[in-house]
């Protein structure tokens, strides 16, 4: 048996959030599940933390086959939200730009909005089109099942700015709409009192939950790009690089310190992601998302499982 302070615990998973982009982590996951994998311990922060619990769902429910089921249920269902959504491209725009929807009249109408309006102004209510469909997938018994993996979903607390992590019994539509809770387009998710925000403002997602016991493998999926070429010159795009430094840099501090023994295997979408504008976070046509989805299902085709963890510094 593994004592608690030593690596071999099993296997975690470390999994990103990034809107849209969390399709690249569903193609990963996908793949790796159809290998076989086996997971002990989870933590997700937004797309990562929803799509987290429906793989902990589909692996009570049946095993890894049903994980992949319960996934693909997910990102179909956001494609199907968004079908209905105004925000994507007009025939023409689609037929001229494809799946860009940055120079779409809509986006660059809302984008003008967001920077004059605040969330409260202009949603008072807190409408969030995530809101049914999670409320038509979630299965609270099945995370608190005994056989499920140690799941934790991590989300922003607006006061104090620290991370605030939710176990299986604790994790509910709210907190998984609070780990994706972007400020510029939603009033912050309350809590027992508690106002939260997206959970990659405070660890992208944080690794401590699944360092006790340490594990013997830990696989990060990224859904962000780690290393963006040039230098951002509009408003957006500034915007967009400054949070994704903040968010790689918890992270990279908090992978320089873990334990010695611990293989770290990371999946990278920089090269899916990196020529994506901001916009494309919010782009859920299924032909867009279907090709993160391949995309990272190719990167867990053709990275081995063998990278070492790094060095204390």
């Amino acid at each position: 048996m593994t004592k608690a302070n030593e690596p071999g615990a099993g296997i975690a998973l470390a999994l990103q959030g990034g809107g849209a982009h969390g399709a690249f982590t569903w193609g990963v996951l996908d793949r790796l599940l159809e290998d076989g994998l086996a997971v002990d311990a989870i933590c997700g922060v937004s797309s990562g933390a929803i799509l987290g619990t429906m793989l902990v769902q589909g692996l009570v429910r049946g095993g890894p086959d049903a994980a992949r089921v319960e996934m693909r249920r997910l990102w179909d269902g956001v494609a199907a939200v968004h079908a209905m959504s105004p925000l994507q491209s007009a025939p023409l725009e689609r037929w001229l730009l494809g799946t860009d929807v940055s120079n779409a009249l809509l986006w660059r109408g809302m984008e003008m909005t967001m920077r004059m309006f605040s969330p409260a102004q202009l949603n008072p209510f807190g409408h969030n089109p995530l809101r049914p469909l999670l409320e038509s997938l979630l299965d609270r018994s099945l995370l608190c099942d005994p056989r499920a993996p140690r799941l934790t979903v991590s989300a922003t607390d607006v006061a104090t700015g620290g991370a605030v992590l939710f176990d299986n019994a604790r994790i509910t539509v709210d907190v998984l709409l609070a780990s994706a809770c972007l400020p510029f387009c939603f009033p912050a998710i309350e809590i027992d009192g508690r106002a939260y925000w997206d959970g990659g403002y405070s660890g992208n997602p944080p690794l401590g939950p699944l360092l006790s016991p340490p594990p013997r493998e830990l696989i990060l999926v990224r859904a962000q790009p780690a290393v963006r070429p040039g230098v951002p010159s509009t408003p957006e795009e500034i915007m967009n690089r400054l949070n994704e430094i903040a968010c790689h840099t918890v992270l990279a501090t908090e992978l320089a310190a873990l334990p010695p023994g611990i293989r770290l295997t990371s999946y990278d979408a920089d090269g899916a992601l990196v020529d994506l504008p901001i916009s494309s976070k919010f782009n859920g046509e299924q032909a867009f998302l279907t090709g993160l989805f391949e995309a990272g299902r190719a990167a867990a085709a053709t990275h081995a499982r063998v990278a070492p963890a790094p060095a204390a510094p």
